[in-house]
C-alpha cells in the first residue's frame, strides 16, 4: 500500500508497486487527479481521492484503511498547475488573480491583495516570500487599490517591480511575493508540522516518509517535525533509564536533504530548488 502527496509523480510510483499492492492518490486539485487518472488508466491498483494531505488521517480511516508501507509528500504548486495561464499561480502571463489549489476553496489571490490590511499584507510577504522589500510593496498595493481593485497577475507583477530594486542575476522581483499569496490562499505552511507526525503515525514498522519540498520554509517544517519525531532524549547521561518523556518514533534517513542530480536540473530547472528529506518508523 502506499500513498502520494500529488498526481504529478503517480505514473512512476505505478509502475514499482506489484500488482497485489495498492497505490492511494490524494490531491485538493481535481484537474490534477483527472491528469493522473488518464495517465494511470491501465492500473487497476490505483484509487484517487479528492482530498487534502492534511487530513491523511481522516481520510484512511475512512477508506477503512489501518496503516501504509509508505508515503511521499509532493509539496507546493506542481508544474501543471504553474503551466495552466488560467489558474494565476504564474507571474510570467496576465491572468485572473486566482491561485487556489482547490478552485472550490473562497479565498483567492485577488480576495487577499485587495481586502487585507497593508500591516498583514507586509507581514505574510515578508514571513512566507522572504521578502526583504515586503513593507514597500504592501504600502504599493495598498496606495493602488485606493482608485481600483487589482484583478490579474499582470497589474500585481507591475506594482512589484516598481517597489522592487531589480538586480543582475536575482530573478523576477515578484517570485516571492507571489510565493508569499500562493502559500497564503492555500494555507500551505501552518498544517504542515502536524501533517508530517500524522503521516509518519499512519505508518507499518519500517513504513517510510519521503517529503519532497521546494523552499526553505517548507523544509524547515519538515526537519523540525522529523526531529520531533525521532525524539532527543534529555537526560544527563549515565542514567539507567529515560525520565525525560522523550518518544523515539523512528529515524531520519537522511541526515542532509537529497539534492537533485547535475543532470535533472538540466532536464527540468524547477527541480533546482527540491530538497528529498526521509523517516523510516520503527
Amino acid at each position: 500500500m502506499e500513498q502520494f502527496g500529488g498526481a504529478g509523480h503517480s505514473s512512476q510510483i505505478a509502475k514499482k508497486i506489484s500488482k497485489k499492492g495498492l497505490l492511494l492518490g490524494i490531491d485538493r486539485d481535481e484537474e490534477a487527479i483527472c491528469v493522473a487518472k488518464e495517465r494511470l488508466k491501465e492500473f487497476e491498483n490505483v484509487k484517487f481521492v479528492y482530498g487534502n494531505h492534511d487530513h491523511i488521517q481522516k481520510i484512511l480511516k475512512e477508506l477503512n484503511i489501518s496503516s501504509v508501507d509508505g508515503i511521499l509528500l509532493d509539496l507546493g504548486v506542481s508544474s501543471y498547475q504553474l503551466d495552466e495561464k488560467k489558474r494565476g499561480f504564474s507571474y510570467m502571463v496576465d491572468t485572473p488573480l486566482d491561485m487556489r489549489m482547490d478552485k472550490s476553496a473562497s479565498m483567492t489571490a485577488k480576495d487577499i491583495v485587495n481586502n487585507y490590511p497593508e500591516e498583514n499584507l507586509a507581514n505574510l510577504i515578508y514571513e512566507y516570500g522572504e521578502e526583504r522589500f515586503s513593507r514597500r510593496i504592501a504600502k504599493n498595493i495598498c496606495e493602488y487599490r485606493k482608485t481600483k481593485k487589482i484583478e490579474t497577475t499582470l497589474e500585481l507583477v507591475k506594482i512589484i517591480e516598481k517597489s522592487v530594486p531589480r538586480k543582475k542575476g536575482e530573478g523576477h522581483p515578484a517570485k516571492r511575493t507571489f510565493q508569499a499569496i500562493r502559500i497564503e490562499v492555500n494555507d500551505e505552511i501552518k498544517p504542515l508540522y502536524q501533517t508530517i507526525l500524522d503521516s509518519i503515525d499512519c505508518l507499518k514498522p519500517q513504513g517510510r516518509l519521503c517529503v519532497i519540498t521546494f523552499h526553505s520554509l517548507e523544509d524547515r517544517a519538515v526537519k523540525k517535525a522529523f526531529i520531533e519525531a525521532e525524539g532527543r532524549c534529555t537526560c544527563p547521561p549515565g542514567l539507567p533509564y529515560c525520565s525525560c518523556g522523550c518518544k523515539h518514533l523512528g529515524r531520519i534517513m537522511t541526515k542532509k536533504p537529497i539534492l537533485p542530480s547535475e543532470e535533472e536540473m538540466a532536464q527540468n530547472s524547477r527541480s533546482k530548488s527540491a530538497k528529498l528529506r526521509i523517516f523510516e518508523k520503527m
